[in-house]
């Protein structure tokens, strides 16, 4: 981030104050840092040893923080405070420890929440427009703060994605105000926040591991709605998403406000005629749903109940799950007050992260679609769902999820399968008992890296016909062939262009 980096003054409930950070990851050196300039003494744990761990304890012990490494799992004597890397579970040594002395543990986004400091415009710190759900949180977030720039608000997409939340709120040049992701675990560690707005997207079973149930993993995602003052936005697809708006403690006057790819009820977004539409923020909501595009042009006061705020075809691209994230965020934004010609310009503007159904290349009239991005079934199903017919590339490390519910939804969809990494017999099984008819290889066993997915590659473009679509859209965690999701989209997008090179599919 361009900003200068400015830290509020020191107070008495800083200096001096013991605090631990767990873990040198992503969140931990910017929080030790934060709170050793705010007079706090600073010690910092983890369990490696290695060159990353040791560069940056030598960066931090230069500034005066104390750095342990090697172990993880000790609390040091006399904390009052322990601030947590979110990836920590609650089941971590060192966290039962502090939970049974009574000190308090937060995340990053916890100690940003209590740093926010106000604008001078308000005399309240910046609102936060958050966002959660298994998947669709990038987009989601992203699409919200290109929608926020367009209505000429000073934000920035932070949280889990993009700028460091604790760089937003401590920013020289405040912001107007921010699109939050918010993972379960940064969730679980954050008990004081209170969004303006806020969405849960989807709710899906992932990283019940870290949560020990689905219960606990959905109740995590639910503490997003807690204290909300404007919307509780929910997708009318998920009921699990309204189930956890009607148990959030919110706000007197905070709103539930669904989205729907149908047209939409009373305080919903939808999508009529190829429209985005707007029923919750307008003058007479009760009335008729089915607005006239002629009568309400984008950018117009609203004359009839539902008011226009884009075009499907502003969506790129326009896969149902792109246009129900859209939804989202758009709800977000016009709970913000944002006018409804902004929506338009800032999905107009906006341009999904690679790996995001990506088209990498088109050989022999099938087009390449890169997904890797879809580490889980959910996310996979979304994907194969805007596709037909398929070459499915799946597998990799499923993390304990499920793959019945995915194989047999999208059965109808596939041409043949093409499977991969440590996990694929789960998907093989599945196949088996939901799509028997379907093809299934497996070319790349035993390697890893670009000469598996150059043979991925290769075996599927041999089961494509024209009209096709070679889907990479794993259902799976990519650590066990590549360094991550994004080598894994990097590789297949090479071997697909590498086979536009050749001449042949």
């Amino acid at each position: 981030m361009g900003d200068q980096l400015t830290l509020p003054q020191d107070t008495p409930e800083w200096k001096g104050l013991r605090v631990t950070v767990a873990g040198l990851g992503v969140s931990g050196p910017p929080a030790a840092r934060v709170l050793h300039g705010l007079g706090a003494e600073v010690t910092v744990v983890d369990g490696g040893e290695g060159p990353r761990q040791q560069a940056q304890a030598a960066e931090l012990r230069g500034l005066g923080v104390t750095v342990r490494l090697g172990d993880g799992q000790s609390l040091p004597e006399g904390a009052d405070l322990v601030v947590t890397s979110p990836g920590w579970p609650p089941t971590a040594p060192l966290l039962v420890t502090a939970a049974a002395a009574g000190i308090p543990v937060w995340g990053d986004v916890e100690l940003a929440w209590r740093l926010r400091r106000p604008l001078a415009a308000t005399g309240e710190p910046a609102p936060w427009l958050a966002v959660t759900g298994t998947n669709g949180k990038t987009t989601t977030v992203q699409m919200l703060a290109s929608i926020l720039a367009a209505d000429g608000k000073r934000t920035a997409a932070v949280g889990n994605v993009g700028v460091s939340v604790l760089d937003a709120v401590l920013a020289e040049e405040p912001y107007d105000v921010l699109a939050v992701e918010l993972s379960s675990y940064q969730l679980h560690w954050a008990p004081s926040l209170r969004p303006h707005s806020a969405v849960v997207l989807n709710i899906a079973a992932d990283h019940l591991d870290w949560h020990g149930s689905m219960e606990a993993y959905a109740a995590d995602k639910g503490r997003i709605y807690q204290g909300n003052q404007v919307a509780c936005v929910y997708n009318t697809a998920d009921p699990a998403t309204e189930e956890l708006v009607r148990a959030a403690d919110v706000e007197e006057g905070a709103r539930a406000v669904g989205f729907t790819l149908g047209p939409p009820a009373v305080s919903q977004f939808g999508v009529v005629d190829g429209l985005l539409v707007d029923r919750a923020f307008v003058t007479d909501r009760h009335k008729n749903a089915r607005p006239s595009p002629a009568a309400t042009p984008v950018g117009a006061a609203p004359r009839h109940t539902a008011t226009e705020l884009a075009s499907v075809d502003d969506i790129r691209p326009p896969a149902p799950h792109n246009i129900a994230d859209a939804l989202a965020a758009a709800a977000l934004a016009r709970a913000y007050g944002v006018e409804p010609r902004a929506v338009r310009d800032g999905l107009r503007a906006f341009r999904p992260d690679a790996h995001r159904i990506a088209l990498a290349a088109e050989v022999d009239g099938v087009a390449y679609v890169d997904d890797s991005k879809a580490t889980n079934p959910h996310a996979a199903a979304a994907s194969l769902a805007a596709y037909q017919p398929v070459v499915w590339i799946a597998g990799g490390l499923a993390k304990g999820a499920d793959m019945d519910a995915l194989v047999a939804g999208a059965a109808p969809r596939l041409r043949a399968a093409v499977l991969i990494g440590a996990d694929r017999g789960l998907i093989r099984e599945a196949l088996a008992r939901h799509a028997p008819q379907v093809p299934v290889i497996e070319p790349a066993d035993g390697q890893t890296g670009a000469p598996a997915m150059d043979a991925v590659v290769r075996a599927a473009a041999g089961l494509a016909r024209p009209g096709d679509t070679v889907l990479l859209a794993p259902a799976c965690a990519s650590m066990d062939m590549f360094s991550n999701y994004g080598e894994r989209g990097d590789l297949f997008a090479a071997a697909a262009r590498a086979l536009a090179g050749s001449g042949s599919a």
